[in-house]
């Protein structure tokens, strides 16, 4: 009779002592942030440990290792460039926005800003977000009335910001409080 078979724990520390130094060199000739080699070489042994059942014997477990290292990496570096691309689609976007803007010296834009935090996030969820007030409710985490009471609220504070600063601007004011009591 031969030595009993060792368990998926005692087979995948063998591994991982025998292969680490090899897998975080190959990494680390690949990838530049040590965030990212962190990253590769922790997803390869997730992965080894997931498929412990299908790692060859002997060497071919570290040539196996590398396969896993190299699709991972290849994964991370696609994942980086999605990143990228959104980062600059992003700043392309937002720079479209602030120019193509009402302004940020108009009337609503400056009452808009001399509102709280709280009240400002509630308008956005609700205006440019188009969110509903129960949808609105779980963003903020609270009960759909809670929501809709500070809606309200926000929505009046906003008209009364509005007709502080233009009084032409009340009609716009008196629809935002109409708007807020659920009138149309």
């Amino acid at each position: 009779m031969g030595p009993p078979e060792a368990g998926p724990e005692q087979r995948f520390e063998e591994i991982y002592m025998t292969c680490y130094p090899a897998v975080a060199t190959y990494v680390r000739r690949r990838a530049t942030s040590p965030d990212d080699i962190a990253d590769v070489i922790a997803e390869t042994f997730t992965t080894a440990w997931r498929r412990i059942r299908d790692i060859p014997e002997g060497d071919e477990a570290r040539l196996w290792l590398y396969g896993v290292a190299r699709r991972v990496l290849a994964n991370h570096f696609r994942a980086e460039e999605r990143r990228t691309a959104l980062a600059v689609r992003l700043r392309e976007e937002t720079t479209t926005w602030t120019h193509s803007a009402a302004g940020h010296d108009s009337a609503a834009y400056q009452a808009f800003k001399r509102l709280s935090d709280d009240d400002r996030e509630l308008l956005a969820l609700a205006a440019w977000e188009g969110l509903s007030g129960p949808e609105i409710a779980k963003v903020l985490g609270c009960s759909r009335g809670a929501a809709r009471i500070r809606l309200h609220r926000a929505r009046k504070r906003l008209a009364k910001e509005l007709a502080d600063i233009d009084p032409d601007l009340t009609a716009y004011g008196e629809r935002a409080v109409a708007l807020a009591k659920g009138q149309s």
